[in-house]
């Protein structure tokens, strides 16, 4: 057995990624890593006990080179005996239609076909040929970018996948057997994997696009790292490779923590108990919150992580895909404010404040001794009734200051050309059945303070304090 593959058997033993009798697909794009890969399970299958074929995508990138690479996958599955999965995808129009680079449209196309051929029971495993160069590569761009331990794990060995199609379980997942994708050779350099062939007398097909500078990630590979192996570390490659390693090690142990607690304070879809949170440590409670916006299918930033760790009662913040996050008391709602609005409302004591996602807005109650007139000031007897914030509805009457008699809400918001959903929320304070104020109109007329004094509302934007 080569040292090599003495290497790839240590690793997948180490990190459980290949069992006897798994149908395993190996990813082979005609490139020295991926065609030193398929080699290397060759001399593997005897020893793990494995059924193998190959799986490939022309991307048709490159015309008669990428039809190319696919007649040469096409000879070496014929030459081993072994079964061929290909299939062509143009993937300059999948990216276009998704607003996405290249590389990233190349990916997302692989990993469906992967995902595939997993999920309708054809493999139990699909190995992909991402090596220590790749994984010290991932962990440079990701330090670069901004990233937490969990980004700092870089590419993990497997990626567990469920049942269903498109459904690949987050990093770290463990899951004793089932589908997965694997990735025999982190722990083994490129320049080996080449010479390894070189010796076995297997050639491989180049790919030009690997030494565009016009990609990141070449940047880094013929640019960065060089330099760094030259004049900081010569061993740097390694060195990342390792941090990745600790990470991962670290992930997994908070991803379990984190699955234990989340119960205790995900109450119910959308909405963090704010108290339970603040009694755990900083590092549970930025993972919580990252986790619980996950499950909603929301990404967050570490800004975005902080702002809603830090908001005060009765306030919001803005977060990315057209959500909000709001406190309500100890109560925080994650928000999506894309959705049609439905009837809302909260509760506003006086003085005291209120956040108004559907809005994005808070307001505000004060009571005030000032005998100035204001639009915006209602009379002191409100201070002791109980007031909410709410949308309007249907059929409500409104009476403003500069008309003579109370008129339709409906009407009302039409007159200034607020229409649709934003006219459907437009939020009102009512006591009882009684509108008293409504935003953009003030208090309503014969509730304003006549002799100084009384209960001033006030409206700012969520994040605008």
């Amino acid at each position: 057995m080569h040292k090599l593959a003495q290497t790839a058997l240590t690793y997948i033993r180490k990190h459980d990624l290949l069992r006897a009798g798994d149908r395993l697909g190996i990813a082979v794009s005609g490139g020295a890593d991926s065609v030193a890969l398929l080699r290397l399970m060759l001399e593997l299958r005897q020893e793990i006990g494995l059924v193998l074929s190959i799986v490939h995508l022309n991307h048709q990138l490159r015309g008669a080179h990428s039809d190319g690479d696919e007649a040469f996958i096409r000879e070496l599955a014929q030459k081993h005996g072994l079964a061929l999965i290909s299939e062509r995808r143009d993937v300059k129009t999948y990216a276009a239609q998704k607003k996405v680079g290249i590389e990233a449209a190349a990916r997302e196309l692989r990993y469906e076909l992967f995902e595939r051929l997993l999920g309708i029971g054809t493999r139990d495993r699909i190995a992909t040929a991402h090596t220590l160069d790749d994984q010290a590569e991932t962990l440079l761009l990701k330090l670069a970018r901004g990233a937490g331990t969990r980004g700092l794990a870089g590419i993990y060995p497997k990626l567990a996948v469920s049942s269903q199609l498109s459904a690949i379980s987050k990093p770290g997942t463990k899951r004793p057997g089932g589908m997965a994708i694997v990735r025999p050779l982190l722990a083994t350099r490129r320049e080996d994997l080449r010479r390894y062939l070189t010796e076995i007398g297997q050639t491989w097909r180049e790919d030009s696009s690997n030494r565009d500078l016009r990609h990141t990630r070449n940047r880094i590979r013929h640019g960065i790292l060089p330099r760094f192996e030259r004049h900081v570390n010569p061993s740097v490659q390694n060195a990342l490779a390792d941090t990745a390693e600790i990470a991962r090690g670290e992930e997994e142990y908070w991803a379990e923590k984190v699955a234990r607690l989340l119960p205790q304070v995900w109450q119910s879809k959308g909405t963090l108990n704010y108290a339970q949170l603040e009694t755990l440590p900083l590092a549970l409670r930025r993972r919580l919150v990252r986790v619980a916006a996950e499950s909603l299918g929301l990404a967050m930033e570490f800004r975005h992580i902080e702002e809603v760790l830090t908001l005060k009662p009765e306030s919001g913040a803005s977060l990315p895909q057209g959500w909000l996050a709001t406190r309500n008391g100890d109560v925080i709602r994650f928000h999506e404010l894309d959705e049609k609005v439905s009837d809302y409302q909260y509760v506003l004591s006086v003085p005291g404040k209120a956040a108004v996602p559907e809005s994005r807005l808070n307001v505000e109650a004060v009571l005030v001794n000032s005998s100035a007139d204001s639009e915006d000031l209602l009379e002191s007897s409100f201070a002791q009734r109980e007031l909410v914030v709410r949308n309007w509805r249907p059929g409500e009457r409104f009476w403003p200051a500069h008309t003579k008699e109370p008129k339709k809400i409906k009407e009302l918001l039409q007159d200034r050309h607020i229409t649709g959903e934003e006219k459907r929320g437009w939020p009102v304070i009512a006591s009882g059945d009684e509108v008293v104020w409504m935003r953009g109109f003030g208090v309503r007329r014969d509730f304003r303070a006549k002799n100084g004094g009384g209960v001033l509302i006030r409206e700012f934007p969520i994040n605008g304090e």
